[in-house]
């Protein structure tokens, strides 16, 4: 509920419910009074007043009904007179301004003036001649165009003691209960806005302050809980726009660094080569064949790094969409397979797919980002395969609830210390065999992670390596 409807119903609430309660309590009051005073105390005036009042607007009905021809009847006139006896009461009939028929004898001018103050819609008392009266009045239009007019006048007497002391207890009750009400309400309220506002407000100067730490709890109704929940999703965004810039900074740090430390070696050969072209150290058109091959080898490998770090970069930042399609894994090992073939028997190196699946297994693969994976571990086992019989599988294998595809050369394999580590950016098991980015496998990783995937590897010393990708079938 809005805090408005909320704090307008509570405030009715309050109201009716101090209503009630005075209510109550009056009349437990009056019944204290009566059984503590005796019926001298002036208690049996209300109920008297009430009979009184209810006895003569039946007549007055009555007369309504029968016409002002009617009330002349001296039968019903008889009758009259004794129903106005029984409540000690008077009947008037008046015709303009004569009295046609009394049953208590007044003087003109009281008749005056009862005719006067009846006439006032407001009023349902009169003081004549110091007695208060209860009055009730019904008019006539006769045909001769007179009007009559039938008063009834009943005497009551007033105890002002009890009024005075009804109405200062009823106002003074009244006036205690909506103040404790409205006193509940405030503690209420204070605990379901004012407090959950006063944390909001430390949280947003926290926020101000840099502080992002802090978890905004969702306190309060309404609008306040909805202000807490908007807040934390502010600072969820802060927090994470500042981690992105921080990634972003380490990220812009990280490829400098790279660029400055890994593209040194060989920017300096190709310089070293061309220069010597220059000054003509090779001299014969077979040298510098030699210099020119080898300076375009070490631009094919710079320009390789260069597109490592910012695949990498671009990776690291989620900044790479992905997308998937559900593949069939033998299909397209297949096809990857008959990509790296002829590069692989131009390194004497033999590749082969090896199917252990039952059945056929679908992926949820991104076809071209994976390629790339398997291109990195690819190109990883032929520089570490064996130079006699160099060999690399690619085994397809299931559980009941992944695809497990192995790369695995005949390699010398990894040194078990060091098997955690390849996986990380730049690290090189054989630091004096670099020939690339260091980047093939973190970039491997990446992309296997970005499919829900999982990458690991296993080695032996002398036996060689194999790299494991785990992913869900569908």
């Amino acid at each position: 509920m809005h805090l408005t409807k909320r704090f307008f119903t509570m405030n009715t609430l309050a109201v009716l419910f101090s209503i009630g309660l005075t209510i109550l309590a009056v009349i437990i009051f009056v019944a204290t009074y009566t059984k503590v005073l005796g019926r001298e105390a002036g208690i049996e005036q209300f109920q008297r007043a009430f009979e009184v009042r209810a006895a003569i607007s039946e007549i007055k009905k009555e007369a309504l009904t029968l016409g002002f021809e009617g009330l002349l009847d001296k039968t019903y006139q008889q009758d009259l007179t004794d129903r106005v006896n029984v409540l000690n009461a008077s009947a008037i009939l008046i015709v303009g301004r004569e009295v046609m028929f009394a049953t208590q004898h007044f003087n003109k001018i009281d008749i005056e003036k009862s005719l006067m103050l009846s006439s006032e819609s407001n009023r349902n008392e009169i003081e004549l001649d110091g007695q208060t009266y209860l009055f009730n009045r019904a008019d006539f239009k006769l045909s001769s165009g007179d009007s009559g007019i039938l008063l009834l006048l009943a005497p009551i007497k007033v105890n002002t003691k009890v009024y005075w002391m009804l109405g200062i207890f009823t106002i003074g009750f009244f006036t205690v209960v909506f103040l404790l009400m409205n006193a509940w309400i405030s503690y209420k309220f204070s605990r379901s806005i004012i407090i959950p506002i006063s944390r909001l407000k430390d949280a947003a100067v926290k926020i101000r302050e840099g502080d992002l730490s802090g978890e905004i709890s969702e306190d309060g109704e309404g609008e306040i809980r909805e202000l807490g929940i908007t807040l934390e999703l502010m600072r969820i965004k802060l927090k994470e726009s500042v981690y992105l810039q921080q990634k972003y900074d380490d990220n812009r740090k990280f490829l400098v660094s790279s660029i400055s430390h890994d593209l040194k070696t060989p920017v300096t050969s190709i310089k070293g080569y061309i220069e010597g072209i220059i000054d003509g150290v090779a001299k014969t058109p077979e040298k510098m064949e030699e210099y020119l091959e080898t300076a375009r080898s070490k631009a094919i490998l710079v320009n390789a790094m260069i597109d490592d770090l910012l695949l990498y970069s671009k990776l690291d930042l989620n900044q790479l969409p992905y997308h998937f399609e559900k593949s069939d894994l033998t299909s397209y090992f297949e096809d990857c397979v008959a990509d790296h073939k002829y590069e692989c028997e131009k390194a004497n190196v033999a590749i082969a797919l090896i199917n252990e699946l039952k059945e056929p297994v679908k992926v949820l693969i991104d076809g071209e980002r994976l390629k790339r994976v398997v291109q990195n571990i690819i190109d990883n086992a032929m520089t570490y395969a064996g130079k006699a019989n160099g060999k690399i599988d690619i085994i397809l294998r299931e559980t009941r609830t992944s695809a497990i595809i192995e790369i695995k050369d005949n390699g010398n394999g990894i040194p078990e210390d060091k098997l955690p580590f390849i996986f990380e950016r730049f690290y090189q098991v054989d630091p004096s065999r670099k020939n690339g980015s260091g980047l093939g496998l973190a970039i491997a990783k990446q992309i296997i992670e970005g499919h829900d995937g999982k990458i690991w590897a296993k080695s032996a010393v002398g036996e060689g390596t194999g790299i494991m990708i785990s992913l869900k079938k569908f």
